[in-house]
């Protein structure tokens, strides 16, 4: 019996239509390209924005390349899920997508389908970490999501 979320079969479909399958195929400028998405570096937060059928990503230029991967998987979510402009919604409603954001964006980083693929004894943080090029904290944080659904099954 199969026991994936909407946002896992989401992630993992649009990865397998990018011929993504391993860890090391992840390259936010790759997934740019192939979905149209611009990529600018600046000094602000990162952030994602649409402009005439246009979707860019800004990403703070000052961040660690972790922490970049980190927020593109968090703004491409935005833009693949989410639509209207944050400043003009009900706090509640910008609450909800930014939750939602972040749950992606740990789907994004770290896939459960390539996590599944790992022999479990490596699946240690700092395998993960370095597999994955993502923070310690993040890795961690993910294991603990991807464990915790696995032991409620």
């Amino acid at each position: 019996m199969k026991h994936t979320t909407h946002t896992e079969d989401f992630i993992k479909e649009l990865y397998t239509r990018m011929n993504i399958m391993t860890p090391q195929q992840l390259e936010f400028k790759v997934i740019a390209k192939q979905l149209n998405i611009y990529i600018f570096y600046w000094s602000d937060i990162s952030q994602a924005l649409f402009l005439k059928e246009r979707s860019f990503i800004f990403l703070n230029k000052n961040l660690s390349k972790y922490q970049q991967w980190q927020d593109f998987c968090h703004e491409l979510c935005h833009i693949l899920l989410h639509t209207g402009h944050q400043g003009q919604m009900s706090p509640l409603f910008r609450e909800y997508q930014e939750n939602k954001a972040n749950n992606f964006m740990y789907h994004a980083c770290i896939p459960s389908f390539m996590l599944d693929e790992i022999e479990a004894s490596n699946l240690t943080v700092e395998y993960v970490q370095h597999q994955f090029n993502v923070e310690y904290g993040f890795a961690f944080k993910r294991l603990e999501q991807y464990f915790s659904k696995k032991n409620s099954f």
